[in-house]
């Protein structure tokens, strides 16, 4: 992959400050709005029926996450997605704990049918639930598979016709002909609230600025992977994962196109 395509992204982030809109879970509102705004980009979290079709017509790009999913805002999320796939706005999917329920898992498959994603963000047993696996999952963690994340992000991809990140120890990004798989993260990012969340956040907000949601995708899962890594390196002694989180959104903040050409390791296949 050329990687001077993802370091222009950066700088045209921040130029052109695209507008993330989001119905994503209560949980972690707030740290994906703020990873937004760190990132570049502008948030907003309208959610009402009222208001998400109005909303969608400002927007550059729809995060839909069911990670608190209620009847109600599943409406808002098909509303929504439809007025966003009528402008060509793209829609971000995450899929959290979607193996842990019926309900859960039954909303996703009505919204994939009803709204064209595309981009789908999730764990190996969120994506491997998706296409109809055995996974199971406990709550919103992950479960084993299967098959290899590379094998699952291919057939996901070619299932839905859309990007599918597969996050994990190697991340993994696929349009279902291309796959390149991202060898940077830490441990600690999976012991602290929201980095899934935010990480898809960090997606749309490169979505924002193209229309290679192949290359955002990229672009966002890889810059969560790499922030963890460097924030985890800079912690002093005796530091734990409150610091680690204040360096995670500093890191995030203060990524750039070198920075992140000099620290990401990509795996392409």
């Amino acid at each position: 992959m050329n990687k001077e395509k993802v370091i222009a992204l950066y700088s045209t982030i921040r130029k052109i400050n695209p507008l993330i809109h989001h119905i994503t879970n209560v949980v972690t509102i707030n740290d994906c709005a703020n990873v937004t705004l760190a990132a570049g980009a502008s948030p907003v979290m309208a959610t009402s029926v009222n208001e998400v079709e109005e909303m969608v017509q400002l927007a550059d790009v729809l995060i839909i996450n069911i990670g608190t999913i209620q009847a109600e805002g599943f409406k808002a999320m098909v509303l929504a997605g439809k007025a966003a796939n009528k402008k060509g706005v793209p829609v971000i999917f995450d899929p959290v704990g979607v193996g842990a329920t019926a309900f859960r898992k039954g909303k996703a498959k009505e919204l994939l049918q009803q709204v064209d994603v595309a981009v789908i963000r999730g764990n190996a047993s969120e994506v491997d639930s998706l296409i109809g696996g055995a996974s199971k999952t406990r709550g919103v963690d992950e479960g084993d598979i299967t098959i290899t994340r590379k094998e699952l992000a291919v057939k996901a991809a070619n299932l839905f016709s859309c990007v599918v990140v597969v996050s994990g120890k190697v991340d993994t990004v696929s349009n279902g002909k291309e796959t390149i798989q991202i060898d940077n993260g830490d441990s600690w990012l999976k012991i602290i609230t929201g980095t899934g969340c935010m990480t898809t956040s960090l997606i749309g907000c490169f979505a924002g600025t193209t229309d290679n949601y192949f290359l955002a995708s990229v672009a966002g899962m890889s810059l969560m992977s790499l922030a963890g890594e460097r924030a985890k390196g800079n912690l002093q002694e005796g530091e734990g994962i409150g610091m680690y989180k204040v360096r995670l959104m500093d890191e995030i903040f203060n990524m750039n196109g070198d920075i992140w050409k000099e620290g990401v390791r990509l795996l392409e296949s």
